[in-house]
């Protein structure tokens, strides 16, 4: 059993590294449990809460540091400030770690790090905070961005934005949602009753997930690919957001289908299984690693119509001009639709980068047109709730590409078809509004001559 003391240096030791060298959190954290494998159940959970909870709400941590620090935290050395972080998150957040506990280790961490000379200077702000945590004063609601912005951790460009775009109610809505744990959604491939039941008894409580038949949410499951069903590819990971953009594809039996940017292959699996044995899937991704994560998955799930390949979707193929009834093109993109999976995507969020990506979905959309058929469906998706990325790319389409806008409705469950964007041909979802990730939907059909 690992000291508790030795949990928080992992997790100081994660936050210090992922910060230097932008490393995605959900990929970083996942590494270090598996390389300290040997650790409890329990305490692979205290390192993750820890680790996760001090990094997806920095800002409202650093806020309440600058009440009680003369030194504020933009000022103060990347450890000392990494260290009042996670003793201000124990304090504030972790009702099972005492505050002297927290204060304590807290200490200790900056005496082990070389910092004795500052061990009072830690000390002095984490009692403070523990002492007055109940009279910590927050903005309120009249400077609504700051509001949004310390309150929910949120940097001020994006609330800005959001607020601007989707007005304060849903930036509330969805800034909140995103501070939530995020369910565990899943798909049930086949043998539904039976996968249900055996989940059950492993302790494991199945609920229905929204709007489609075979989307579920998995409650109490440490670990999905622990479990037998997933082992046997029953069932795959994918949220319901996902499996509404295949679904918008309408892909029918004997289909070839093009799943550009497919990695890790929800929904090259999906739309395997809705061609039931026909037809033919080609799933591409940029990189060797993307494209075995992709094999992985259908070596499990037995899926056998299906063609993995390596290609840079920004790159045409001649060889495929003409030949697909589907491209779905779910394309790189800022991933702000998933904060509350990934919340350390937030803060590397700018300008630049938005346009960026902005860009390379344009260039990669000018070849996925080329692969269609007469009549063929083009599938624009994104995890992303930005304009730049989904609305304004929906009418550079219309106005660059030779496509028509299609009507989703018939494609969505009757508990959207009241959406007025539908007939549009687009579909954006925003977390917290709705019980799913933030996901952008858009069909696009190919004109004929």
């Amino acid at each position: 059993m690992a000291k508790t003391e030795d949990l928080r240096m992992l997790a100081l030791d994660s936050l210090l590294e992922m910060q230097k060298n932008e490393t995605p959190c959900h990929i970083y954290i996942r590494n270090v449990l598996e390389a300290h494998g040997y650790l409890s159940v329990r305490e692979k959970n205290f390192y993750r809460r820890l680790t996760e909870g001090t990094l997806e709400n920095r800002i409202k941590l650093d806020h309440v540091i600058d009440i009680f620090a003369k030194t504020k935290t933009k000022k103060m050395k990347p450890m000392i400030r990494e260290i009042l972080r996670m003793g201000t998150y124990q304090i504030l957040y972790m009702n099972s770690v005492p505050d002297r506990a927290a204060v304590n280790e807290s200490v200790k961490l900056a005496q082990k790090r070389g910092f004795y000379s500052l061990k009072g200077f830690v000390n002095g702000i984490l009692r403070s905070i523990s002492r007055e945590k109940d009279r910590i004063s927050f903005p309120g609601r009249e400077n609504f961005t700051e509001y949004i912005s310390v309150n929910y951790s949120i940097p001020e460009f994006l609330a800005e934005r959001w607020i601007r775009e989707f007005g304060p109610e849903k930036t509330e809505i969805m800034a909140k949602a995103f501070l939530e744990v995020p369910p565990l959604s899943v798909r049930i491939r086949r043998n539904q009753s039976q996968v249900i039941k055996e989940m059950e008894n492993a302790g494991i409580t199945v609920v229905k997930g929204p709007w489609l038949p075979y989307a579920f949410i998995l409650k109490g499951a440490s670990s999905v690919a622990e479990l037998e069903p997933f082992r046997r590819g029953d069932i795959t990971v994918q949220d319901v957001s996902s499996m509404l953009a295949v679904e918008a594809a309408g892909i029918r039996e004997g289909m070839n289908i093009l799943d550009l940017c497919a990695a890790p292959g929800g929904k090259t699996i999906l739309a395997a299984d809705m061609l039931n044995g026909t037809g033919q899937v080609i799933s591409r991704d940029l990189t060797e690693s993307k494209t075995m994560l992709i094999g992985e998955n259908l070596m499990r799930c037995g899926t056998s119509n299906v063609r993995v390949e390596v290609r840079d979707a920004a790159i045409p193929d001649e060889e495929l001009f003409g030949w697909a009834d589907v491209v779905i093109a779910d394309l790189p993109c800022s991933g702000l639709g998933v904060i509350g999976r990934k919340p350390d995507i937030k803060y590397y969020a700018d300008q630049r980068r938005i346009d960026a990506l902005s860009a390379l979905q344009k260039d990669i959309l000018k070849n996925a047109v080329r692969y269609l058929k007469k009549d063929g469906v083009l599938i624009y998706s994104t995890c992303t709730v930005t304009e730049e990325e989904n609305l304004h790319n929906v009418q550079w389409i219309k106005e660059n590409l030779p496509v028509r806008a299609g009507d989703l409705t018939e494609y969505m469950p009757e508990k959207l078809r009241k959406e007025p964007s539908l007939k549009e041909g687009y579909l954006q979802l925003l977390p917290g509004v709705y019980p799913c990730d933030g996901f952008f939907i858009s069909r696009f059909i190919l004109k004929n001559g």
